[in-house]
């Protein structure tokens, strides 16, 4: 087994996402992710206190990867095409990446720094088409819509297409109830 300064927190984030993606959540273990960077558990403890740490730490990083993959969708775009790629993102997310998207949404504590972050940003974006008295509840029933088609794919209860078209059509109504006010 390595000595325990031969690894770091990013290298043992990688490797318990890795298994998270391929395994699912229920199978991550301090023993199998030690096992895979070939280093004795207790070495893992020197940067996480226990296995509900590490799960908070993986989570917190799938939100970080989440919100980049928002921010870079958006790029230059208008206000109401930067929902539209936000929203296709977030659902394209959770149908590419269903072990990685089930973490983002555990222990998805308001209070985590990631997830305030994530949440500015899509107030922010929303509020660029509703407005700031109205920006929160938009966000919030956006969000609702998008999700929840989300955990449908994720359920096998809606085809990925079909969630899609829904996406699109929730979207237009969404829009149009902006412009309509």
């Amino acid at each position: 087994m390595a000595y325990p300064a031969k690894t770091d927190r990013e290298s043992i984030l990688n490797a318990a996402l890795e298994q998270v993606e391929s395994e699912g959540l229920e199978n991550l273990a301090i023993r199998s992710v030690a096992a895979k960077l070939e280093l004795a558990p207790n070495a893992l403890y020197r940067y996480f206190e226990n296995l509900s740490a590490l799960e908070l730490a993986v989570a917190e990083e799938v939100r970080f990867q989440m919100l980049e993959g928002l921010q870079k969708v958006i790029g230059r775009k208008g206000p109401t095409e930067s929902i539209r790629a936000i929203s296709e993102a977030y659902l394209r997310f959770a149908h590419e990446r269903p072990h990685a998207f089930a973490l983002y949404l555990k222990n998805s504590d308001s209070q985590t720094p990631q997830c305030t972050r994530n949440t500015e940003f899509f107030v922010a974006l929303v509020t660029r088409v509703y407005g700031e008295d109205r920006a929160r509840m938009a966000a919030h029933a956006l969000w609702a819509q998008i999700h929840g088609l989300a955990v449908l794919v994720g359920a096998g209860v809606l085809p990925w297409e079909e969630a899609h078209a829904r996406l699109k059509f929730g979207l237009n109504i969404w829009i149009d109830g902006a412009a309509a006010s």
